[in-house]
């Protein structure tokens, strides 16, 4: 095993028998990263153990198709999480094949963003396979009010 392998699984920033399991799939994967103020999705294809970032969609893009910019700081909501699934799925509709969801080091979590994230895409068209049962349910996502004018002018915009 190399030097750095044993340096990002010790600093916890690699599961490496996950990415095993993944990489053995040879699908183009979901991938759903949080930071403190924003959601990022990425379809991500790898060859030979390279990953390329296909197409990608944060949440703070979401201020181009009507997020209020006095509600800079909900940009890592339910709501957004499932914005950014609309709009990553818009990006991918040329995507063929199936995808598979890529959580890295986040821990499964019933109605968590990263399912937020997962059933917006998937209701937008993207072939994706996941638990109805584990994502959130809408009227949680839809809580805010301008929910549905945004998620319109993704489908428009």
């Amino acid at each position: 095993m190399k030097k750095i392998d044993k340096k990002r699984r010790i600093e916890n920033k690699t599961n490496y028998h996950k990415r095993l399991i993944l990489l053995k799939g040879e699908s183009a994967r979901l991938v759903v990263r949080k930071s403190n103020k924003y959601i990022l999705l990425q379809i991500v294809e790898s060859s030979h153990a390279l990953d390329k970032v296909v197409f990608q969609a944060n949440t703070k893009e979401l201020l181009k198709y009507g997020w209020p910019e006095d509600k800079q700081g909900s940009l890592k909501s339910l709501s957004a999480a499932y914005l950014a699934g609309c709009l990553i799925s818009k990006k991918a509709k040329n995507l063929k094949g199936r995808v598979i969801l890529d959580t890295g080091l986040i821990p499964n979590t019933k109605g968590s963003r990263v399912y937020a994230g997962v059933k917006g895409a998937a209701d937008s068209g993207l072939n994706i396979k996941f638990d109805e049962k584990i994502s959130p349910d809408m009227e949680k996502i839809e809580g805010i009010e301008f929910f549905n004018k945004v998620k319109e002018n993704i489908k428009n915009g």
